[in-house]
């Protein structure tokens, strides 16, 4: 509680500091959804997810379902999404916030799991024309404890349905671990 005070205290002091019109302005628009923010909330809803990941290139994927649903939340700017499912046999949840960064001009986006205690964090841009958002990002090898690049590629195929595709950065070359396909629920 302390540190939401803190926070609060301090965003007050930011805005207050903020004088002139011009600031005042400034902070006004960084605060307020923006058309990437409502582009963002058209896919809001529930969806199914079929899964496939290979922990090999070589060898086929393994494959299973799971769900997620899109709410966004904190006066439009941030999508939150929750996801449910299996990997290897295993009951799996994972959370993701995607924020449109209207001083940055650039999507935000950070992933947690239950099988992992790192947080991912990646950036990066939507295009309209070809309906594709390609975020880059790193996250922790634990065996190595290094870090490791990382790139999605969300594909809109329509306002019913999307593919998310992950990719690990390998000597300079992407070599993909995941794709999901969504389709929203009726």
């Amino acid at each position: 509680m302390k540190h939401l005070a803190l926070a609060f205290t301090l965003l007050l002091s930011l805005v207050a500091l903020a004088q002139t019109p011009e600031e005042m302005n400034a902070w006004e628009a960084y605060m307020t959804p923006s058309e990437n923010h409502r582009w963002l909330a058209s896919y809001d809803g529930e969806w199914a997810a079929k899964v496939k990941m290979w922990t090999n290139p070589k060898q086929p994927p393994t494959e299973s379902t799971a769900s997620s649903v899109n709410k966004m939340i904190y006066n439009g700017l941030y999508q939150h999404s929750a996801h449910q499912g299996e990997i290897m046999g295993m009951p799996f949840e994972g959370q993701s916030i995607t924020a449109y960064d209207n001083a940055k001009k650039t999507f935000i986006s950070t992933w947690i799991d239950n099988m992992g205690s790192g947080i991912m964090v990646m950036e990066g841009q939507y295009d309209p024309k070809t309906r594709t958002m390609e975020l880059d990002g790193e996250m922790v090898d634990p065996i190595t404890n290094s870090p490791v690049k990382v790139k999605e590629v969300i594909t809109y195929d329509s306002d019913n349905s999307y593919k998310f595709e992950m990719y690990t950065i390998m000597d300079g070359k992407k070599v993909k671990t995941m794709e999901i396909v969504y389709t929203r629920k009726k």
